[in-house]
């Protein structure tokens, strides 16, 4: 028996990194100079690798496959190669399962960037409608055209006092509370717009805080009501359609 001959049957378990101890290293001794045995072992590991994916991917060519069992039948059938040999054909399934795991890493990684980004989306659009917010306040309470109110109520300090500041044409109204008496449960301020025709026109409900402060920030109004002045009511915490009397404060335009 050549040389050759006599490692042919072990360059299929060295392509497969199933050749060990001594077996190995007297291979890897002729392969450093038998040029034919390291082109064999270059073409059964180019077929192997072939076979590892076509357990998650389209079918290797034939000739690859036939190579490699060609190969392996070649191997005595003594106890050590059956074990070797049921090695061999677990390697497709293991590389199917290499392949599985990451493709579910990765999509859970994809996930959670993907959730990521729509969160920052979101974070990002309820920023910009309160920059949006902030500028109507800001345009309101420095509009030239404003109706500026101010809303007084008895004359024992400290004085309930309040001020709206309305722009007609934008319908844009902010109003700003102070020293308002604490309220019974269940109950809240509601501001009116008194317009100079027509019945009054709910503009917000508000509860002070423990000093006595509030504010009602760009109500919902109809467009480009008049107004003749603004007044307080105390109502139900949920708001009313119309007034309940009696009216506790109220202010005309200046």
């Amino acid at each position: 028996m050549s040389a050759h001959e006599q490692f042919a049957d072990d360059l299929a378990l060295l392509a497969l990194g199933q050749l060990q101890g001594e077996e190995r290293i007297a291979l890897e001794k002729h392969l450093e100079e038998c040029a034919a045995c390291r082109r064999e072992l270059e073409q059964l590991r180019g077929d192997t690798a072939l076979l590892a994916l076509s357990a998650a991917g389209p079918a290797p060519p034939r000739r690859a496959r036939e190579r490699l069992l060609k190969a392996i039948a070649k191997e005595p059938r003594s106890p050590k190669m059956a074990a070797r040999r049921w090695s061999w054909t677990l390697i497709p399934w293991f590389a199917a399962a290499a392949f599985a795991l990451a493709f579910v890493f990765f999509f859970r990684q994809s996930d959670r960037l993907a959730q990521r980004v729509a969160e920052l989306q979101s974070e990002s659009t309820q920023q910009q409608a309160q920059l949006d917010r902030a500028r109507e306040v800001v345009a309101t309470l420095t509009a030239t055209d404003a109706m500026r109110v101010t809303l007084i109520a008895g004359q024992t300090p400290p004085q309930p006092q309040g001020k709206a500041i309305y722009v007609r044409n934008r319908s844009s109204l902010v109003f700003l509370a102070s020293n308002m008496p604490a309220l019974p449960s269940r109950k809240a301020y509601e501001l009116w717009l008194i317009p100079t025709n027509g019945a009054p026109i709910p503009a917000g409900v508000f509860k002070p805080d423990a000093h006595g402060s509030a504010t009602v920030i760009e109500p919902p109004l109809p467009a480009g009501v008049e107004a003749k002045a603004f007044a307080i009511t105390v109502e139900p915490e949920e708001g009313s359609t119309t007034p309940t009397m009696p009216i506790v404060m109220m202010g005309a335009g200046e």
